[in-house]
């Protein structure tokens, strides 16, 4: 069954052709980075000749280029409209910041305890809410559109500031109080600062002055018709570049590990329902309307999974089980959110 087939007739045109089937692009880049790197054994010392310490070059400017489209899609100026819903923001935040990060630590934690790097791939995965196809989400499900900006607004500036103190307080500090203290990660929070400051941070300044300069000098219609269209494909070439390199690294030894994926998959799965399920029903409770309900719930149960595969990089490197773990993340997203898309209009018929 294809996701074309998953999407209300009325809401189908909305989802484009590139995001419609990224799961299979997903794939297919994952199909051709193992084929190169089983058939090319040398294709990793190649790779490598590209690094400087522990940063590879082509891949930095990748991971950069993959956080730029959508944080020039943020649209600052709709976050005092969200000041204007301070019972909705509050439940957003507690939900969204609290209940995620500490429900994914959980589910790693209980579904991973024996798969270390896997395990702390996946918590970081649940730190950072998800910036840009949450647009996507929020408009199949016909949800507020100024709510959403506003919420992905707040939570851009959240990841700037905050996504390195987080990271390290459920590395450093989570992971001992639940006994693991087996599991030496030693790292500071200053390589996790230095390394969001790179991923999030360059492209976060670029988004800010290109939109800045570009709606001044050509206008606020040409930018969101003409140049958002326009820049938005390299966010999925970037991933995929990313995913080839990555799995043309450790091509032989992803054959044998097929398995894995679905260990990794199937507490994203859980995370994504109950989140989603637990923000709807709090929210419906709170009084919100369907539209900010819509808004509220897609913004609880997506992961900014760029952010979590430059940092599981740039903080474990290019092949750890950490970065492998942010590469799954998206190929379980896409099917699990779109499957949500369809709950919401379920829940709006039965509830509203």
């Amino acid at each position: 069954m294809t996701t074309d087939n998953l999407i209300p007739h009325s809401e189908r045109k909305k989802l484009s052709f590139l995001d419609r089937f990224l799961t299979v692009w997903i794939f297919l880049a994952m199909g051709v980075g193992v084929a190169i790197g089983y058939f090319f054994p040398t294709a990793d010392d190649f790779i490598n000749s590209f690094s400087t310490g522990t940063t590879n070059i082509p891949l930095a400017i990748g991971l950069i280029l993959m956080m730029y489209p959508p944080l020039t899609k943020v649209q600052f100026s709709k976050i005092p409209k969200v000041m204007a819903k301070p019972k909705l923001l509050g439940i957003s935040f507690f939900i969204t910041w609290i209940v995620g990060p500490f429900l994914m630590f959980s589910l790693a934690v209980l579904f991973l305890k024996d798969y270390p790097e896997y395990m702390t791939g996946l918590i970081v995965i649940g730190l950072a809410p998800c910036i840009a196809m949450v647009i996507v989400w929020n408009e199949l499900a016909e949800g507020n559109r100024e709510l959403v900006a506003g919420l992905v607004g707040i939570n851009s500036l959240l990841q700037v500031f905050f996504f390195s103190l987080y990271a390290y307080f459920y590395l450093e500090i989570m992971l001992p109080l639940f006994g693991i203290k087996a599991l030496s990660i030693d790292i500071t929070v200053i390589e996790i600062a230095k390394t969001v400051g790179i991923y999030l941070g360059i492209p976060f300044a670029l988004a800010v002055v290109s939109r800045f300069i570009l709606i001044k000098t050509k206008g606020e219609n040409w930018f969101e018709n003409k140049y958002l269209p326009f820049i938005s494909p390299i966010t999925l070439i970037a991933l995929l570049f990313t995913i080839i390199v990555m799995f043309s690294l450790k091509g032989a030894m992803i054959v044998s590990i097929p398995m894995d994926v679905l260990k990794i998959a199937l507490p994203l799965v859980i995370f994504f329902a109950i989140m989603f399920l637990l923000m709807f029903f709090v929210a419906k409770f709170s009084g919100a309307s369907y539209a900010d309900n819509a808004a509220l719930s897609f913004t609880a149960s997506g992961n900014n999974f760029e952010l979590a595969i430059a940092v599981s990089i740039g903080v474990f490197g290019i092949n750890s089980g950490q970065a492998f773990a942010g590469v799954i993340g998206p190929l379980v997203e896409v099917p699990a959110l779109i499957l949500m898309v369809n709950l919401a209009f379920w829940l709006k018929k039965k509830l509203y």
